[in-house]
């Protein structure tokens, strides 16, 4: 079955951390980019960073560069999101999903809700 399930959510205060994970199945993850899109109550979705299939190439959003790090290990079919100093408008639903920066993802996962909140 191929699929994507994202772990690692829960509440935070501002400033602390959190690490995100995604496992994936059923598809040849090292063959494939992958992504970390949020989407924030009542706000569409913002895409966070993507990390090439050998992990040569990481990109970040400006909102979330300096702060967060995305990575990999193609052995255990997983990607990771790596967040610190988190703030308030990082709450959001964080989901991991399979291919570049794009506006469609015909593949992702449930999501993992992160609260950033005193």
């Amino acid at each position: 079955q191929v699929q994507l399930v994202e772990s690692g959510g829960g509440l935070v205060q501002p400033g602390g951390s959190l690490r995100l994970s995604c496992a994936a199945s059923g598809f040849s993850f090292s063959s494939y980019w992958m992504s970390w899109v949020r989407q924030a109550p009542g706000k569409g979705p913002e895409w966070v960073s993507t990390v090439s299939s050998g992990s040569r190439t990481i990109t970040y959003a400006d909102s979330v560069k300096g702060r967060f790090t995305a990575y990999r290990d193609n052995a255990k079919n997983a990607l990771y999101l790596q967040m610190n100093s988190l703030k308030p408008e990082d709450t959001a639903l964080y989901y991991c999903a399979r291919g570049p920066r794009s506006s469609n993802y015909p593949l992702r996962g449930p999501g993992t809700q992160v609260t950033v909140s005193s």
